[in-house]
């Protein structure tokens, strides 16, 4: 992925995983679940949510984490159909991310000299970086928010189904991930790529030009 060991893609990086973590706490607290808040995990400072090593991978591997929100489910309402709202939270607010940096950079465009500095090459990172994030996070594999989403989508018999296969989500996960250095082509961006190819021309608005 283009933006491993690019300087001007720490920015990017922080306030991306940064968001995205924060708006999973905000959704949880309102949901009636104080278990993030109490933690400290109710801002946007990114030093209560980034994983040291996680956020080194990220440079380095293409692959990386923060740390995960913790949602106790027995204080939510209906915990199934909140789950739902708390996971997708965090893709969400990348998609937002996204599109509002590739409208801001689409502004940039206007101007040439705006247009080849450092603010449009870091905007064109942050819409790539955002959607890497939110297409990659809504896989339907655990750990990822997508098998929440998808439980929370499901009638309870298939979710029931669901969850009892929802363990073997990780080894899934890591052999989409090792697959490019196995094959010689990385499976998860197999999968991901083309929807965020397409999500990131149609933010930038790329296809007026």
């Amino acid at each position: 992925m283009g933006f491993i060991l690019n300087p001007w893609a720490i920015a990017p990086i922080i306030v991306a995983l940064t968001v995205h973590e924060f708006c999973h706490a905000l959704v949880a607290f309102r949901l009636g679940d104080p278990t993030a808040a109490r933690l400290g995990r109710l801002t946007l400072n990114p030093l209560r949510h980034l994983d040291p090593v996680g956020t080194l991978l990220l440079f380095f591997a293409g692959f990386g984490w923060a740390k995960p929100v913790p949602v106790e489910p027995r204080n939510l309402a209906s915990p199934r159909r909140d789950m739902l709202w708390i996971a997708g939270a965090g893709p969400a607010s990348n998609l937002v991310l996204a599109l509002f940096s590739g409208l801001l950079w689409r502004l940039t465009q206007n101007n040439v000299d705006v247009a080849q500095g450092t603010l449009a090459t870091i905007l064109l990172f942050s819409v790539h970086i955002n959607l890497i994030l939110a297409v990659f996070n809504a896989l339907p594999l655990a750990p990822l928010d997508g098998a929440a989403i998808l439980k929370g989508l499901l009638p309870p018999a298939p979710a029931a189904v669901f969850s009892r296969y929802e363990r073997y989500g990780g080894f899934v996960l890591l052999a989409l991930v090792a697959s490019g250095y196995f094959l010689g082509f990385s499976l998860l961006w197999f999968i991901i790529g083309p929807p965020v190819d397409a999500l990131g021309r149609l933010f930038t608005l790329s296809w007026l030009t």
